[in-house]
């Protein structure tokens, strides 16, 4: 019988949890009515419930964990500094592995820029430029990385041309964190429209969302919708024409919000190859700030460890959450440039200071579970077994194309969003009240695996450490769920 923690209560915790806790992003309404899954323990890809059931983390319980669970090195990373002091403040006071981790982020963070061959320079156009990160602003979450972001481009901004306005441009259904700030750059009906009247301002653009874009002349086919993008790069264009129209307005944009490669709350909408390069070669030329919002991107999600490298760029605000402690604790870190710094710096009294902070601030625990992390994410090992698991996923997904059901499968590295449709002729999405994702997800579980729809999209989000093994079983359940739950 598992082991279970001697309690007062005679009640099981799943009734202890319908009675007193608030779930997020969770209708509950409908929770309070079945009992959840609790979870126990966790060793690998593998969790366990209060029962003995064993389930697969194929949401790598929020995006979060990386490594596995109870990862020998983070535990023993952990246990080790545990026994020095737990926390301190960073408030007139600093401490080892904060500074440690600062340093090997930074050079985590250094684009390996390529020098073009001879015979490629005059074919290509030289790629956007490369600003250098250099310095750490640690906090406690995504939310919280970007809304520091979010901020130093403000004041930063004010301070160095104070006749312009700061302003912010990002994608349609984009989701950058449910902080006042973070919310306010984000385009989510969804999540973000009960709060319309607290937000500022920040315009949108059309997003690269190939399968539903309506300048894509590809056929409905079941194939990879970037691999079948039949366009002009309207979305590219469109995002030109409005920043050049606010500069004849006198009123430019000054920065840039997106989220690399993948937008995760979207819908795991995975951008073609090329186009972010392209908008950060307008971002150069009208002289604004590219701020890279990788809560879940970074740390190899989508291949390389900063998923702006995989095309070349480097942001001038760098936002990591999610897996900088490889799932272990909560801790986040805004990188930034030394220009933005400078801009900060001050005699006492200029109140040049960048007036923000959390009480946890470089935590130890975390800090130390995160440089334990990096260790493990740049070992040769890691590495190819993430290459090994991407090409796994890949192969796997194939079979999913002879459901019906299935409208497109997008994966970029680790990440995979399988958009369900009514016919994936028509392309018609299910009303979102029939629940379609959430039937499909409760059928996995009954088949032991664990994942969290948006909408009508079903995530797989792989942890580094998974078998080809449980990589197939999940692919399979889902098939298997999907015949369950949307039967035609």
């Amino acid at each position: 019988m598992p082991h279970r923690t001697q309690r007062k209560s005679d009640k099981n915790p799943a009734q202890l949890d319908r009675q007193y806790i608030w779930h997020p992003f969770t209708q509950m309404q409908e929770w309070i009515r079945t009992d959840p899954i609790v979870i126990t323990s966790g060793k690998g890809a593998i969790l366990t419930d209060q029962w003995g059931r064993k389930y697969i983390d194929a949401n790598a319980s929020i995006w979060t964990n990386l490594h596995g669970h109870n990862h020998p090195v983070i535990n023993r990373a952990i246990h080790a500094q545990l026994v020095k002091i737990s926390h301190s403040s960073a408030l007139g006071l600093a401490n080892e592995p904060a500074s440690y981790l600062a340093a090997d982020l930074i050079q985590m963070a250094k684009l390996n820029r390529k020098r073009p061959r001879a015979s490629d320079s005059s074919k290509k156009p030289p790629p956007p430029r490369q600003p250098e990160l250099t310095k750490v602003f640690f906090s406690d979450d995504g939310s919280t990385a970007m809304e520091v972001a979010l901020k130093l481009h403000f004041e930063h901004q004010r301070r160095t041309t104070p006749k312009i306005t700061p302003r912010y441009l990002s994608l349609e259904n984009s989701y950058h964190g449910d902080t006042v700030g973070a919310m306010s750059l984000s385009h989510s009906p969804l999540f973000h429209q009960s709060f319309r009247k607290i937000r500022f301002k920040v315009d949108r653009i059309m997003a690269p969302y190939c399968y539903r874009c309506p300048y894509n002349q590809a056929q409905a086919k079941r194939t990879d919708a970037r691999s079948s993008r039949q366009c002009r790069w309207e979305c590219v264009q469109q995002i030109k024409e409005r920043i050049e129209t606010a500069k004849r307005k006198k009123q430019p944009y000054t920065a840039f919000v997106v989220e690399p490669i993948i937008q995760g709350a979207a819908g795991m909408i995975a951008h073609p190859k090329g186009w972010l390069t392209k908008v950060a070669r307008l971002i150069q030329k009208y002289r604004m700030q590219l701020i890279a919002d990788e809560v879940m991107t970074g740390f190899g999600r989508t291949g390389p460890l900063i998923a702006s490298h995989g095309e070349g760029i480097q942001p001038d605000f760098l936002a990591l959450a999610k897996g900088m402690t490889g799932g272990y604790l909560p801790m986040a870190a805004t990188l930034t440039t030394q220009a933005v710094f400078d801009s900060f710096l001050g005699p006492y009294d200029s109140f040049r200071t960048f007036f923000h902070g959390h009480s946890f601030t470089g935590n130890q625990l975390g800090s130390a579970a995160a440089l334990a992390n990096l260790k493990l994410l740049q070992s040769p090992r890691s590495t190819q077994q993430r290459k090994h698991l991407e090409d796994w996923l890949e192969n796997a997904l194939d079979r999913l194309w002879r459901h019906p059901q299935v409208g497109d499968i997008r994966q970029a590295g680790l990440v995979a969003g399988i958009e369900l449709v009514k016919k994936w002729q028509t392309r018609e999405p299910f009303p979102l009240k029939e629940q379609a994702g959430i039937r499909v997800c409760q059928a996995l579980a009954k088949r032991g695996v664990l994942t969290r729809p948006i909408g009508n999209v079903i995530v797989i989000m792989l942890i580094y450490t998974m078998t080809k093994r449980q990589v197939d079983t999940i692919v399979a359940a889902l098939s298997e769920s999907i015949k369950e739950a949307l039967p035609l």
